[in-house]
């Protein structure tokens, strides 16, 4: 079986099996090319329960890194990862690190991801974790591979390797120019070592390909189209599914005649108690056979949106208990705040909605999926259909996009039913409005704060966050008495991981109450919390973010307002500061300017970074500002990009990035901290401009201001 454009050039699942089942190695690198296999300490990325549901199916050892790392006879240097490729372009910074370590183009490198017969076990792409925890492994790999290499070529040219250096895909000499390519050193031999954690990888300071701007690997195919996303693929003979869904949530299959749909010629129809859908050989007539099938369902069962923010407080657990101390201090503090904050639901909205394409043969399934996590969708298709998990492969394609909505398996599952059914492949595509509608969103919740401020100083912060999440919780100030709580609540719609979880609404309330306390005591809101930091990190953001911004200026206007608000999540340390214009009459506002500083460690690619800066600061304004799910009656009012509102290139203010580059410092995640402060900044910069304080997310859902707050 294989694709029209299969960009993946290894052998199927059947091409890697043993005669009694098992996935054999020893042929997998003969398939490869005999070469170099390179064993390292690993951790955190294997899950020994994955093996549990097939005693026969082996994942590498947590200890191993034959997987990892490969140079075939034709000098071909293939790197595999479980990470998938999202738009967050770990793709092009995967490749430059090991690039790095082995003096090589960043386009020499062939990066394997997302493959669960290939790649070692990974738990998902999510939580800014691939920079993180994966580019050092890859670049430890490769910095082993470095010494084998040097090892090699020392017995071959008989100089010492201490005098011999990589260079283009060789090991030289640079006083005698004498040279062994990386695939004679190793053709017909396997090289298999544990890790020497003491190799050391080269530092950020000497980085040739590290570090830089290099261009996006395969970025040509994704600007001429000739990248296929899972939506593009086409199998021999392949068919297109649709499945038919309730009109609302909650509602129930009461009856369903299906026998207009069974009269259109080439129709086939599967039906399983509630489950009904049609295959075609055209989406187009796939979806007319859909649309013909008369079903009558029970009513919807939701909560009115109305109740919903009530429903979240009374449907939490009970919290801890409070010291009685903090109740008092706060009682007899000069300065109290007490605010209640409220986020509503939003959707992801990803370029590419949710796809899959599966085929059976010999009673192995192999699913093409746009999925954030291959190897849940794997364990979740051996439960579902009572597999071994080495009859199952999975495959991840650069995908359009995810920000965190992409974690479950519903489409892969829809796939694979189908061509189990039909015996044939079978792609299925979720439509816009099935995406809105039965997607998860970003957790709705409430926020209820109180703080003190006694003789300049915070006395005491009480935080309760209910349903939306406990991520970016923490109170990065110093000085007070805290109680901070997170509140499980019944959510009445079905939600999920999003672009930095929780911390968008957590520091949304944190730094609109901070900024409110300065505000009150007629202080520079900027100065009130490097008073009460003692992050240097997150103070460096704060001071460059200001100087690049030009903080403290006069306002020229009275309607203009600025305004700043910072915050630590996942490793990154971001301080934002905004310039908006309120017009008087109209209230319509003008978001005028927007300055973002970030730290993250050392860069990889500066030009990539700042572009996952640039875009977490525009999908913030959406969430910010307009962005919502409507719903009434059990039903999403606004299931589609005409009524759901996104920023628009119209929206876009004038940005500038201020990166700061740590090279003492490991590289962190980039693509989830960026996005926490931008609501804040703008919550305080229209209250600066017009005294409005605001306390809901979206803060503008009519797109004007209001007059009073």
């Amino acid at each position: 079986m294989s694709l029209k454009r299969d960009e993946n050039p290894f052998p199927t699942l059947s091409d890697f099996k043993s005669p009694k089942g098992r996935m054999s190695r020893r042929k997998f690198f003969k398939l490869m090319g005999a070469g170099a296999a390179t064993y390292i300490l690993l951790s955190d990325v294997f899950v020994s329960s994955a093996a549990s549901v097939d005693d026969k199916f082996e994942f590498p050892d947590k200890e191993l890194i034959s997987s990892w790392i490969h140079i075939s006879k034709a000098g071909i240097i293939t790197v595999f990862t479980g990470k998938v490729e999202i738009g967050q372009n770990i793709r092009t910074s995967l490749s430059q690190v090991v690039a790095e370590e082995l003096s090589v183009a960043p386009h020499e490198i062939n990066l394997i991801m997302g493959d669960t017969l290939l790649t070692p076990y990974d738990r998902g792409t999510y939580g800014s974790l691939t920079t993180l925890q994966i580019s050092p492994v890859l670049r430890l790999a490769a910095a082993n591979l470095r010494e084998i290499l040097l090892e090699e070529a020392e017995k071959v040219l008989g100089i010492s390797s201490s005098k011999l250096q990589l260079k283009d895909g060789k090991v030289m000499d640079a006083d005698s120019a004498n040279s062994v390519d990386f695939e004679h050193l190793l053709e017909g031999k396997k090289v298999l070592r544990k890790i020497n954690k003491d190799v050391a990888t080269i530092s950020p300071e000497q980085w040739r390909f590290a570090g830089h701007s290099v261009p996006k690997i395969n970025g040509k195919d994704f600007i001429t189209g000739s990248h296929k996303y899972v939506s593009d693929m086409v199998l021999p003979n392949m068919v297109y599914g649709k499945i038919l869904r309730p009109p609302a949530y909650g509602a129930e299959l009461l009856r369903a005649d299906t026998t207009n749909a069974e009269n259109i010629p080439g129709i086939m129809l599967i039906s399983d108690g509630d489950f009904i859908a049609v295959v075609a050989d055209s989406p187009g007539k796939a979806a007319m056979a859909l649309a013909s099938v008369d079903s009558s369902w029970g009513p919807g069962k939701l909560i009115e949106p109305g109740a919903l923010f009530e429903h979240l407080v009374k449907s939490s657990k009970d919290g801890k208990p409070k010291r009685q101390s903090l109740e008092d201090n706060y009682e007899e503090a000069p300065l109290k705040l007490n605010q209640w904050f409220e986020i509503d639901y939003i959707a992801h909205v990803p370029l590419e909605t949710r796809a899959a394409l599966a085929s059976w043969k010999d009673g192995e399934v192999e699913v093409w999926a746009g999925t954030q996590r291959p190897f849940g969708l794997h364990e979740d298709l051996a439960k579902e259909f009572d597999l071994p998990l080495d009859k199952i492969r999975v495959h991840v394609p650069d995908t359009g996009s995810g920000y965190g909505g992409k974690q479950t398996s519903e489409v892969g599952i829809e796939a694979a039913k189908l061509s189990k059914v039909v015996g044939r492949p079978v792609k299925v595509c979720w439509t816009r409005e099935e995406e809105f509608k039965w997607a998860y969103f970003r957790p709705a919740g409430v926020i209820d704060v109180k703080a003190s401020v006694n003789n300049g100083k915070i006395n005491t912060w009480e935080f309760h966050n209910y349903n939306s999440g406990a991520a970016g919780i923490d109170f990065p100030y110093s000085g007070a008495e805290e109680h901070i709580e997170f509140h499980r609540s019944s959510s009445p719609l079905r939600q999920g991981s999003y672009r930095a979880l929780s911390s968008t609404a957590n520091v949304f309330a944190m730094e609109s109450t901070i900024n409110d306390l300065a505000r009150e005591l007629k202080l520079d809101p900027l100065q009130f919390r490097i008073a009460h930091l003692d992050k240097p990190r997150l103070i460096n953001v704060i001071k460059a973010g200001a100087e690049a911004f030009d903080w403290g200026k006069e306002k020229k206007q009275s309607e203009i307002g600025y305004g700043m608000a910072c915050g630590t999540v996942k490793g990154g340390f971001v301080a934002t500061f905004v310039e908006v214009e309120v017009e008087n009459k109209s209230r319509k506002l003008n978001v005028r300017r927007v300055v973002t500083a970030f730290e993250c460690g050392v860069i990889i690619n500066p030009r990539h970074l700042k572009s996952q800066v640039i875009g977490c600061v525009l999908q913030g304004l959406g969430g910010a500002l307009f962005e919502a799910v409507d719903f009434k009656d059990a039903k999403l009012t606004n299931p589609g990009l005409s009524s759901y509102r996104v920023p628009r290139f119209s929206d876009v203010p004038e940005m500038k990035v201020v990166l700061l580059n740590r090279k003492d410092l490991p590289s962190s995640g980039a693509g989830e901290a960026p996005i926490v402060c931008i609501a804040p900044a703008l919550r305080n910069a229209i209250h600066d401009a017009c005294g409005v304080k605001l306390y809901r997310l979206p803060m503008l859902p009519s797109g004007v201001v209001p007059e009073h707050t």
